[in-house]
């Protein structure tokens, strides 16, 4: 149980007793027998844990979708995918490490992923510049998604970043621009796009790759246009804020279907992915395939003239008049 998060405490807690009881049968019996009070542990740390991870708040989520041990995107790669070949560089001035792509097999069809990766250490995470990317990173993605384009394959993303990265070599060499290409760009792909929020999905750097026909969601993964700790800066003026801020984003993946943002949940294990990555990895792998079958089904003009109305339909506002004389009030209508 390294890395555990606060509200972990109570499990934790229950598997040393019961690690313990375990090693040193001889100093636990307490006038039981040995099998009945290990048997009694386990219950109550099966009930506690199901308790736990069937109630997370939002800023709960929020931390088990920054777990340091979380499946990245080469961790699925190599679980859900096959025969991965990476492909490098924008053409243009660098190779962005925070972006890897190139094709790949999905059960025997090949795709082309493209997805943010962060590091697992110190020295990784300073190579992957925290998973957080640079123009280069964006015009690599568009790169690669073209030439999947041009040869009919399916593009699949993996998002999760908390953000592109904000320094002043990333506007210097427009960051702004180069999300903004790939916004218009991937709405134009001929070819099906899967979008899968997998860790972190934070505002433009988020958007960058993730433009797609169908865009879905690990369970604990949360998507929003700003981080809690920096909308609760900007509100509240108090980072400590979070939880709160969290809460009022609607960030998490039931929030988000709810409001139409994304179209499926992937579940996790419970206790989150980074406890059973092959069975989150099995859990991926199976809806990814059952949306890109849906979506390999339709004609390229439908398949394109639902793009845009999935988009179009976002953020929409009514146009309401009071009894009272006076302008017109929006209404929101979606988020």
């Amino acid at each position: 149980m390294k890395n555990h998060l606060e509200f972990e405490k109570p499990i934790i807690e229950l598997q040393r007793k019961l690690d313990e009881l375990r090693q040193h049968p001889e100093a636990h019996s307490l006038g039981l027998r040995l099998e009945e009070e290990i048997d009694q542990i386990e219950r109550k740390l099966a009930e506690t844990r199901r308790e736990i991870f069937e109630n997370l708040s939002p800023w709960q989520r929020v931390q088990l979708a920054r777990h340091p041990r979380r499946p990245y995107t080469l961790d699925y790669l190599r679980l859900a995918f096959s025969d991965f070949e990476e492909l490098r560089g924008d053409r243009a001035f660098a190779d962005d490490q925070a972006i890897v792509g190139g094709f790949a097999e999905l059960d025997g069809e090949k795709v082309l992923v493209i997805g943010t990766q962060k590091g697992r250490d110190t020295k990784e995470n300073i190579r992957r510049n925290f998973g957080s990317a640079h123009p280069e990173g964006y015009r690599k993605a568009l790169r690669l998604m073209r030439l999947a384009s041009k040869f009919g394959l399916p593009i699949i993303t993996l998002i999760d970043t908390a953000g592109a990265y904000p320094g002043v070599g990333a506007e210097e060499r427009h960051i702004a621009e180069a999300i903004a290409v790939n916004l218009r760009e991937m709405t134009l792909l001929e070819v099906p796009v899967l979008a899968v929020v997998i860790g972190e999905g934070g505002s433009g750097g988020a958007l960058g790759i993730g433009v797609a026909d169908r865009v879905l969601i690990l369970e604990n993964a949360y998507y929003s246009v700003i981080s809690p700790e920096g909308c609760a800066a900007i509100l509240w003026k108090d980072r400590a804020a979070a939880p709160r801020a969290a809460e009022a984003l609607r960030i998490t993946a039931r929030h988000l279907l709810e409001l139409g943002l994304v179209d499926a949940i992937v579940p996790e294990p419970l206790g989150g992915a980074h406890n059973d990555p092959e069975l989150a990895a099995a859990n991926l792998k199976k809806h990814l395939r059952q949306h890109l079958r849906e979506l390999q089904a339709l004609p390229l003009p439908e398949l394109l003239q639902q793009r845009y109305a999935k988009y179009r339909a976002m953020g929409r506002f009514e146009e309401t008049h009071p009894p009272s004389a006076g302008p017109a009030v929006p209404t929101p209508v979606a988020a």
